[in-house]
């Protein structure tokens, strides 16, 4: 349904006029709001190849050549949840084109770049704009599809966005670097964000602002704090290790601030996240399941790329194609996923997902110390599937179970969870490898883990997925 923007600055009324028929509704919003996502995800991974090229080129440190990486993560963690109640107060369209603008603006200055200082700024800055994009996408989806149906199958490209930018990164990266240079790893946002931000005015809605509602400031800053000090320590454990006393202060400096946080939100008129959202089996637990599958994907895929560049010496460009399988079987999952959640409901789908991803990592393990690669294409094409899979019934569940007056916040929410979720398993799987004697069975151990990890969120998708979702 479209709405009408009130110049007053209140609700928002729906416009008849503008309400298309169903079999009439038109997929542009949902192409153009992914193409945004997309930019967003694959600037997490395809800058991984880049680094030591771009580290040479501009005299890095190693202290810069890790800015470079995680100062991006880190801001894009932490003030997801900003934009969420910025998106929910402002209008989700409005803060949407803030993102993509910011965003594009500030590749255009990484890939100008004459320092490294001046890069770690920029990657900031993209950071910024990447939190402001990703809480509003999932708000416009569901904005844009009210239909059970269509709102199941535009989740579920939307979730296959995430692993399909993840994994291919490598591989754009590889290419872009050995052909052109590092610098168009983010001159290739330039017409991407471009073209977002004007099909964006075009196709897409406006969105109902609440001007009325502050933002809760102090909140803000304690989860802002809260995620980066958490997101922070893990990234360090990877090369620290957990006992490291600054590893311990970043966490325990975290949990400090999330208790701040948390009792902010009990005092505060206008709470970012209202105890009521959190309350709720369906957005909470979905939020966990959201932490528990970024977890096993992400770590198996780190764990992997490790594999196959360090230990069986790929290069960038074989790594990018050796993870292939599981990158190709994300569309097809999600269109699947999308297709039989109105049979089916989102619990059967959610479950099933988790358990065909668990034989992923499980398989893995069991493939022995030094497996013959035709063997672990099975393993990551079932990971790839039953991750992309059970996304589009959770997604629908955390967001279905929010008022629509905060599906920017619940939105927000489920992506900081996934967030924090990938930063674990890949700071858990880099620790393993690290620390254990033989690197075969530091490999072995940290795709046990990601398997239980899976299991247990097909246990807690049959504890809080609804059986059947609203509408259907």
């Amino acid at each position: 349904m479209a709405f009408a923007e009130s110049a007053g600055g209140g609700e928002s009324v729906p416009s008849p006029e503008s309400t298309p028929e169903p079999e009439r509704r038109s997929w542009a919003p949902l192409l153009t709001v992914c193409a945004g996502y997309f930019m967003v995800i694959l600037d997490v991974t395809v800058i991984n190849v880049a680094v030591p090229v771009i580290g040479r080129e501009l005299s890095a440190s190693l202290t810069g050549i890790q800015w470079i990486t995680d100062g991006y993560t880190l801001v894009f963690a932490g003030f997801l949840l900003t934009g969420g109640a910025l998106g929910d107060r402002l209008g989700n369209r409005r803060v949407f084109c803030w993102g993509v603008a910011v965003f594009t603006v500030s590749s255009a200055a990484c890939a100008l770049a004459p320092s490294a200082p001046f890069l770690v700024a920029s990657r900031l800055v993209e950071g910024l704009g990447a939190a402001l994009i990703v809480p509003g996408s999932l708000a416009l989806l569901q904005q844009a599809y009210p239909g059970p149906a269509a709102r199941s199958r535009a989740f579920g490209l939307w979730g296959s966005m995430a692993g399909v930018a993840a994994s291919a990164g490598p591989l754009l990266g590889g290419l872009l670097v050995s052909t052109v240079g590092w610098r168009w790893v983010f001159l290739i946002n330039l017409p991407v964000g471009v073209v977002c931000l004007v099909l964006t005015l075009r196709y897409v809605a406006r969105s109902p602002r609440r001007t009325a509602r502050a933002l809760d400031w102090p909140a803000q800053c304690a989860v802002v704090a809260a995620v980066a000090l958490l997101t922070a320590a893990l990234n360090e454990a990877g090369r620290r290790g957990w006992s490291d006393p600054a590893v311990l202060a970043g966490v325990g400096l975290a949990v400090s601030a999330a208790v701040a946080f948390a009792v902010r939100e009990r005092l505060a008129r206008s709470p970012a996240l209202p105890p009521s959202l959190l309350r709720s089996r369906a957005v909470s637990g979905g939020a966990a399941i959201g932490l528990l599958f970024n977890f096993g994907f992400y770590g198996m895929l780190f764990t992997a790329s490790l594999e196959f560049q360090h230990r069986r010496g790929f290069s960038a460009l074989g790594t990018g194609l050796a993870l292939f399988p599981a990158v190709a079987m994300t569309m097809f999952a999600s269109v699947l996923s999308g297709r039989l959640t109105r049979r089916t409901g989102d619990r059967p789908l959610v479950i099933s997902g988790m358990l065909l991803a668990a034989l992923g990592p499980a398989g893995w393990a069991a493939a022995g110390n030094d497996p013959a690669y035709p063997l672990l294409v099975a393993p990551m094409m079932a990971a790839g599937f039953g991750t992309s899979f059970a996304l589009t019934g959770s997604t629908a569940t955390v967001m279905g179970a929010a008022p629509p007056a905060y599906s920017g916040a619940a939105s927000a929410l489920f992506n900081t969870t996934r967030q924090i979720g990938s930063a674990t398993g890949v700071a858990l799987g880099g620790s393993l490898l690290a620390t254990a004697a033989d690197y075969g069975a530091g490999l072995r151990t940290s795709m046990a883990i990601g398997a239980l990890a899976y299991l247990a969120a097909a246990g807690l998708a049959w504890l809080c997925v609804p059986a059947r979702s609203e509408g259907t």
